[in-house]
C-alpha cells in the first residue's frame, strides 16, 4: 500500500469511526467500521490484508478521545456525516411522519391486508415495516386481514397465509387480529342488500365490453333502473350460484357523469366459477370484488388509517360512494409510491417467483436468488434490519429505491458483535506445509472481545489456500494467527520473520485451513461456493451469524448437509 492509499484509508477510517462512536456514545469497534468502510470504498478491497491494521490504529486514537473531542472532530472532517448524524438523532424518536389527524381518535387502528397468493417478497415487507412501527409509534392496533376474495385471478396459496404471518413476526410484529376475507362473504352478502334496499346498486347483465362501452360514453347501463325487488330476487340467484361467470353483476350506483370513467358504476360482485381453495370457502360463487369487500371490512374492525399505494386512489374515491349510502365515516387514507430494490436478476413479483419456482429456475422461496422475505430470512438477515432500510425510505408519493446494501449495513449493526470469526477458504489449494513452526493457530474467536477466547485451528501436514493467495516460488506471505512462510515450489515453509513483515508492507496476510478441515458448501446470490473450513465451524449451532474471515457474513443452515459439503451456510453479505 502506498503511502497516497494509505492516507485514504486513514481518513475514510477515522470519518467512519468517529462517525460510529459518537453515535453510539461509546469506542468504536473495529468491525463497525471495517464493514460500511470497504463497502463505501471497493478500492480497497484489493488490499483487505493490510486495511485491517491501518483502521486499528486510526480507531485505537479514536478511543483515546473524549465524546465532546470526538464529535467536534467528526464536525471538522466529515460536515456532511456530522449533520446526517444530528438529523437522525432528531428523528430518532419519530422513525416515520406523524399519521394525520391521530388526536380526533382514541385509537389509531390500522390494517396490513395482504393478497395471499404466495409469500412474500421483499416489497411486500414495506406493508407491516410501516403499520407495525406506526402500530408501537401510538400504541394502536393493528390487524392482518387476508383478502382472498378472488378465488381465480388471485388466486390463494394456501401455504402463503401461514408463510406471511412469520414473515411478519420475523419483522418484529405481532398483530392484534388475524381475519380471512374469505371467511366473510355472509356479511358482504348482508351488506350488499342493505345497499340495494338503500337504492345504492342493481344488478347488470351487460358483458364486460358493453358496459365499458357505455361508461366511457356517460351513458347509463339499461339496467341501472331496475327495481330493489328485482335487483334482490337476482341477487339472490348470484349468491345461490344460478348464474355464471360473466352473466351477471352486482354494481354500485355512482354518478355516471363523473369526470372519471373508473368511478362510473363500479362492480361490487361477480361471479367465479372457479372453487375457492380454501374447503370453507369452496361453495360460494358469487364473490365481492375488492374495493367493497375491503370497503366493508375497514369500516367493521374501525380502521383509523389507511396506507396503499399511489396507483389506488381510485379505490378511496369508489369506496366513498359506498360509505356515502351507509353513512359511515371514511378513514384516513396516506398514499405511497411503489419500492424498487437493486442486487437482484429475479423480477421482485409474485407470479414470476412463482413460475421460477415451478420451472425448477428457483430451489424455491428462500432461494438465495430471490428477492424473497424468506430468503433474506434464511441469508441470515435479522427483519429489524430490513425494517430499519424500509423506514428510512419515508412515506414519499413517488417510487423509492431500496439498495440491499442499505440492508446490510443495517444488519452488520446487528450481528456483528455477536459473529464469531471462522476461516474459509474457497476454491481450496492443498499446499504441504514443512519446516519448525507451530503446530496449532489461535486467532480469536472475536477481534473486538479478548474474553470470548480463542480457535483452535490444527495445522497437520497440509493447509488449503484459495487460488489468489497461493505463493510463488521464493515469496512469502502470512498465514493469519500462525506466521510466515516461504513457497519453495512444491510446499509452504516457516521462517523467522515477525510481524513486523506485515506492517512494513512486505508480505500479505491471507486465511487458511487444514487441508483435514470440515468441507462447506455455500449458498449465495450468484451461485454456490464450495470450500474448506477450519473445524470448529461444527461447534455452532444452526442459525447461527458467522463471519468468514476476508469473505464475509454467513448464517449457517445445515450442519448435517447430505449433499455435496459436511455444512451448508447462506452467504449474508461482505
Amino acid at each position: 500500500m502506498d503511502e497516497a492509499l494509505r492516507a485514504r484509508v486513514e481518513e475514510a477510517a477515522e470519518t467512519a469511526a468517529l462517525f460510529n462512536a459518537v453515535k453510539h456514545e461509546s469506542d468504536a469497534a473495529v468491525g463497525a467500521v471495517m464493514g460500511p468502510l470497504m463497502g463505501e470504498n471497493p478500492e480497497f478491497r484489493e488490499h483487505s490484508d493490510e486495511v485491517p491494521g491501518v483502521v486499528g490504529g486510526v480507531v485505537g486514537r479514536v478511543n483515546d478521545m473524549s465524546h465532546e473531542e470526538r464529535a467536534e472532530r467528526l464536525q471538522e472532517l466529515a460536515p456532511e456525516r456530522y449533520e446526517e448524524l444530528m438529523a437522525e438523532d432528531e428523528s430518532e424518536d419519530a422513525p416515520l411522519p406523524d399519521l394525520p389527524n391521530v388526536e380526533e381518535y382514541d385509537e389509531v387502528r390500522m390494517r396490513c391486508a395482504p393478497n395471499p397468493n404466495g409469500p412474500w417478497h421483499l416489497g411486500s415487507a414495506r406493508m407491516p415495516a410501516v403499520i407495525g412501527t406506526y402500530k408501537e409509534m401510538y400504541d394502536g392496533w393493528m390487524l392482518v386481514r387476508f383478502d382472498d376474495t378472488d378465488p381465480e385471478t388471485k388466486r390463494p396459496d394456501l401455504s402463503a397465509y401461514d408463510e406471511i404471518l412469520e414473515a411478519v413476526e420475523y419483522l418484529g410484529f405481532e398483530p392484534d387480529e388475524v381475519l380471512k376475507a374469505s371467511d366473510r362473504v355472509e356479511t358482504y352478502y348482508e351488506h350488499a342488500r342493505d345497499l340495494i334496499d338503500a337504492g345504492g346498486a342493481y344488478t347488470c347483465s351487460c358483458s364486460g365490453e358493453d358496459f365499458s362501452e357505455l361508461k366511457n360514453a356517460g351513458e347509463a347501463c339499461p339496467h341501472r333502473d331496475k327495481d330493489a325487488e328485482t335487483t334482490r330476487e337476482e341477487f339472490a340467484a348470484m349468491v345461490d350460484g344460478e348464474y355464471s361467470a360473466g352473466e351477471m353483476t352486482l354494481r354500485v350506483k355512482t354518478d355516471i357523469d363523473h369526470k372519471n370513467p373508473a368511478l362510473r358504476d363500479w362492480v361490487a360482485f361477480r361471479m367465479v366459477d372457479t372453487p375457492h381453495p380454501r374447503e370453507e370457502a369452496a361453495e360460494y360463487r358469487c364473490w365481492p370484488m375488492l374495493d367493497f369487500q375491503s370497503g366493508v371490512d375497514d369500516h367493521l374492525t374501525g380502521v383509523t388509517h389507511i396506507v396503499r399505494g399511489i396507483d389506488l386512489q381510485d379505490s378511496a374515491k369508489r369506496q366513498r360512494f359506498l360509505y356515502e349510502y351507509f353513512d359511515w365515516e371514511y378513514p384516513e387514507v396516506v398514499h405511497w409510491g411503489h419500492v424498487q430494490i437493486d442486487a437482484y436478476d429475479v423480477k421482485m413479483s409474485t407470479s414470476t417467483i412463482k413460475e421460477l419456482v415451478a420451472e425448477g429456475e428457483l430451489d424455491g422461496w428462500d432461494d438465495p436468488r430471490a428477492p424473497t422475505v424468506a430468503s433474506v430470512r434464511r441469508r441470515g438477515i435479522r427483519g429489524e434490519a430490513l425494517v430499519d432500510a424500509m423506514l428510512e425510505l419515508g412515506m414519499s408519493t413517488s417510487d423509492v429505491d431500496l439498495a440491499m446494501s442499505s440492508v446490510y449495513a443495517k444488519n452488520r449493526e446487528y450481528v456483528d458483535e455477536t459473529a464469531t470469526r471462522r476461516f474459509l477458504v474457497r476454491d481450496p489449494v492443498e499446499v504441504p506445509i514443512e519446516g519448525d513452526g507451530p503446530g496449532s493457530a489461535h486467532p480469536p474467536l472475536h477481534p473486538d472481545f479478548e474474553d470470548r477466547g480463542d480457535r483452535d485451528i490444527p495445522v497437520g501436514d497440509a493447509l488449503v489456500l484459495e487460488p489468489g493467495d497461493v505463493p510463488d516460488a521464493g515469496d512469502r506471505v502470512w498465514l493469519k494467527g500462525l506466521g510466515c512462510v516461504e513457497s519453495t515450489g512444491d510446499a509452504l515453509a516457516f521462517t523467522d520473520d515477525d510481524l513486523s513483515v506485515v506492517t512494513d508492507g512486505d508480505v500479505d496476510v491471507v486465511h487458511w485451513a487444514p487441508a483435514d478441515g470440515v468441507s462447506v458448501r455455500m449458498r449465495t446470490m450468484d451461485g454456490d461456493e464450495h470450500g474448506i473450513a477450519e473445524p470448529g465451524v461444527v461447534d455452532h449451532d444452526v442459525d447461527d451469524v458467522v463471519q468468514f474471515e476476508r469473505v464475509g457474513y454467513a448464517r449457517v443452515d445445515d450442519l448435517d448437509f447430505e449433499g455435496d459439503a459436511d455444512v451448508q451456510t447462506y452467504f449474508a453479505h461482505p
